[in-house]
């Protein structure tokens, strides 16, 4: 499983950092990304939804987690 840990992200949306690694993910492939940008997070989540992958969310204090495969 590739991770992805987009917190304390300050010049640019944790999105970015998560698009790119689904971009570079081979199909099969499980990735994890996590959060600490609520709006982030659900958009994310949201574009999961549309593209019909299951995800998995996972609650961390602060930080928020989704694993999913490509």
């Amino acid at each position: 499983m590739k991770t992805i840990d987009t917190c304390g992200q300050k010049l640019y949306s944790p999105l970015i950092p998560a698009v790119k690694a689904m971009c570079e993910t081979a199909p099969g492939e499980k990735l994890e990304i996590i959060m600490n940008n609520a709006e982030a997070f659900q958009d994310l989540k949201e574009y999961l939804a549309e593209q019909s992958i299951g995800f998995r969310e996972i609650y961390d204090g602060e930080r928020m987690i989704l694993q999913f495969k490509i």
